[in-house]
């Protein structure tokens, strides 16, 4: 006998109102009308359409932050990696001078740096002047003037006092290449440098480059039959006859020595690496030189800041 089983709700149960919902009415009051349902799923669409990326933008933003971190560290490293810091001299820039050539070749690195600030750190690290290229000359205890500068090249650089006492062999290929700042400098270091003590016998004359009053034609034919053990002269008129000159009217098949004159000072009180246009002129056309550079690579030359 089958029998029906009903609810456990009394026979005359009522339903408190309070509890009490029609069909429909429950359904509304639980998922709202369709209105409110179709506002809630577009709000939603809209949202989600908001979040999501297209492929561009998610390529587009890590690579400019990628790039812009990528910038702050490369500032950071250039900073850390500035071999030494300007304030470590004096503002006597003698004082340069009489450092330790690895201390001298760092200077000389900051002051390169400025010249080539275009370049990338690797090709700046190809034109690096070592210690090793520098002549030490801390033994030296005098002062640095027109007035002790014979001494102290006996004293201080006695091999290229040795060579300057050597008879030269061809025409404008000096041993001695001297660079200051100024035409006047030029004739007065030109005069000290004539010195006996230094030519001796069989030495040969003394080089006057500059380009006031001079045309470089005129020097360019000067250097092609005149045998020299000395150059003398400013950073400009030197590199252009290293450099622009075709044929390369001054030699440095004889070079040896490379004096810099960080002892003199323009009435700014700037020595030659203080003023912008003598700075380039010697790091990019004097010490840039294609062959000067070869020779400086090869152990051949010598770096002195007097």
């Amino acid at each position: 006998m089958a029998y029906h089983k009903g609810d456990d709700l009394e026979d005359d149960f009522v339903p408190d109102e309070t509890v009490a919902l029609s069909e429909d009415e429950g359904f509304e009051s639980l998922v709202g009308d369709q209105d409110d349902i179709g506002k809630l799923l577009s709000a939603d669409e809209e949202e989600k359409e908001d979040d999501v990326e297209s492929p561009i933008e998610r390529t587009q933003a890590p690579s400019e932050e990628k790039k812009r971190k990528r910038r702050e560290k490369e500032k950071e490293r250039k900073a850390k990696e500035r071999p030494l810091q300007l304030h470590r001299y004096s503002r006597d820039l003698t004082s340069v001078a009489l450092r330790s050539p690895g201390m001298i070749s760092e200077y000389l690195s900051i002051m390169q740096a400025r010249s080539f600030s275009k370049i990338s750190a690797l090709e700046l690290q190809d034109r690096h002047i070592p210690g090793t290229s520098i002549v030490d000359t801390t033994t030296w205890t005098g002062s640095r003037n027109l007035d002790t500068l014979v001494d102290f090249i006996v004293q201080a650089v006695p091999l290229l006092h040795t060579r300057l006492l050597q008879r030269t062999k061809s025409s404008g290929a000096p041993t001695l290449l001297f660079l200051t700042g100024a035409a006047l400098r030029v004739a007065d270091v030109t005069r000290v440098l004539k010195n006996k003590t230094l030519q001796g016998e069989k030495g040969a004359g003394v080089a006057k480059l500059f380009a006031k009053h001079v045309k470089l034609e005129e020097h360019v034919e000067l250097l092609k039959k005149t045998k020299i053990g000395t150059a003398v002269g400013t950073p400009g008129r030197v590199g252009k006859l290293l450099c622009d000159t075709g044929k390369y009217a001054l030699s440095v098949s004889a070079l040896t020595h490379v004096m810099v004159d960080v002892s003199f000072h323009d009435a700014k009180n700037r020595c030659l690496l203080d003023i912008p246009e003598t700075r380039d002129d010697i790091f990019k056309t004097v010490l840039g030189a294609p062959l000067v550079l070869e020779r400086l690579k090869a152990g051949k030359l010598h770096i002195v800041l007097f």
